[in-house]
């Protein structure tokens, strides 16, 4: 009984952890920045390869993608680069 107990319990934070490792994964840090949304996201990640790519990218560089303009360029370079 004592063992079930043991390995229900282990099977549930397991559960658990998967879960939030998933939404982790899922999840961008150019969510976070107004005016990004799915489609800009997806340009950005494909012009660049992925997202460092994009965390490397100078201004100039960011407003070169196809739907960012300059002023959005800035706001993704501040968000990513402190």
């Amino acid at each position: 009984m004592i063992q079930h107990i043991r390995d229900e319990s282990h099977r549930f934070a397991i559960a658990g952890h998967r879960a939030q490792r998933d939404k982790a994964r899922r999840t961008s840090t150019l969510q976070d920045i107004p005016g990004i949304g799915p489609k800009r996201r997806r340009e950005l990640l494909r012009f660049f390869g992925g997202l460092q790519g994009v965390q490397k990218a100078s201004r100039d560089e960011l407003a070169r993608v196809p739907g960012i303009n300059a002023s959005l360029a800035e706001s993704i370079y501040r968000a990513l680069n402190g």
